[in-house]
């Protein structure tokens, strides 16, 4: 039955208007449902005095597919289909879990390689990096060719031959300029490229991959795809080896549970976006869960890590020899200290006061 105004007119009421605006499963509406959906399995996963790891890892596979909307992808997975998955992944689960809380997840760090470092910092950084125990290293790309390929070679020379190393475009490039960079930088060994142009070109990405797949370059995206559908069909036109999911991107746990899902169908590994400012908190979570219930491999597979605002939460991550340590806490992670919010308030907060102070001099 379609919803009427809120007077029985039969005329759309005026949410149902912005919803089309603004979204829908997309945009504002979409992060504000991310937002309130996670702020719910917080909750619950608080009142069952459980990690939401742990929470979803021990739920029954009926009741966790009963929080997941399969419409617009059962072209590709069926309830039934992701039913026989987690069924599946039943098998040696508690052996999985029990790896985990032993090493943890594997990670990889970004912090090492932004683009306007000097290379004296980047050494400094990729040194201590190696120091702690780090072997998956990002770089940013796509600003200029011949400093891409001279920072590249200063960090693969660094980290050596046997140690991996990813790139980022943050979507920089036309189809053909993606292909023809990163033919030049095929030179040093990259697993993956990321995002090398506009998140929304599924096709272009399908193109850029079968042109760089056969130079041993995958294609990792994912940060900014609108919902499961996008992803879908990036799955359906082999236009990614790696998946990167955003557990606040898409409307939260529900949605990416889909993806986790799709993602065991096609046998892409999930390698989430991660890049500090809360989001390390909130996505290891779900790669646990995907590890422990879904995938049972970390082949290829690994959680992005930014050393970046993790001061602000209660309940940091925990980071071991280059590995996310299963958080122990009851809840999402997602919880920010007070002093940090009282800071933050907009317009009152001491942070903001001396943003406006300093727009007013």
């Amino acid at each position: 039955m379609r919803k009427t105004g809120s007077r029985g007119t039969g005329l759309p009421s005026l949410w149902e208007k912005a919803r089309k605006l603004i979204g829908p499963e997309k945009g504002v509406v979409h992060l504000a449902t991310a937002a309130l959906l996670n702020a719910v399995w917080d909750l619950w996963a608080k009142q069952e005095g459980k990690p939401l790891w742990k929470l979803l890892v021990d739920m029954d596979p009926r009741e966790l597919l009963s929080c997941i909307d399969f419409r617009y992808i059962t072209d590709v997975l069926t309830e039934e289909e992701a039913y026989e998955i987690l069924q599946k992944g039943q098998v040696g689960k508690k052996e999985r879990e029990g790896q985990m809380l032993m090493h943890g997840y594997p990670a990889y760090t970004t912090s090492c390689a932004w683009l306007g470092y000097s290379d004296d910092t980047l050494k400094q950084l990729c040194t201590e990096a190696l120091k702690d125990g780090w072997t998956r290293f990002k770089v940013k790309v796509g600003a200029d060719l011949q400093d891409d390929i001279r920072r590249c070679r200063l960090i693969r020379n660094m980290i050596g031959p046997e140690k991996t190393l990813m790139m980022d475009a943050n979507q920089r490039w036309d189809v053909p300029e993606a292909v023809e960079w990163m033919s030049k930088l095929a030179e040093f060994k990259p697993l993956w490229i990321e995002e090398p142009t506009s998140p929304d070109d599924i096709l272009g990405h399908a193109a850029i991959s079968e042109a760089l797949v056969p130079l041993g370059i995958g294609i990792a995206t994912g940060e900014q795809c609108h919902n499961r559908v996008i992803f879908k069909q990036l799955l359906q036109a082999k236009a990614l080896q790696f998946l990167q999911i955003d557990s606040c991107r898409l409307g939260s746990v529900n949605e990416n549970l889909s993806v986790l899902l799709m993602a065991k169908k096609f046998e892409i590994p999930v390698c989430p976006h991660a890049g500090g400012v809360g989001l390390c908190e909130l996505v290891q979570h779900l790669i646990m869960f995907d590890f422990i219930s879904i995938s049972a491999s970390l082949e290829n597979r690994m959680c992005e890590y930014v050393n970046h605002l993790h001061e602000h939460f209660r309940y940091p991550v925990v980071i071991k020899k280059a590995s996310y340590m299963p958080p122990k806490d009851a809840g999402y992670s997602t919880e920010m200290k007070e002093e940090s919010v009282k800071k933050h308030q907009y317009p009152h907060g001491e942070v903001w006061k001396k943003l406006l102070a300093a727009q007013e001099n």
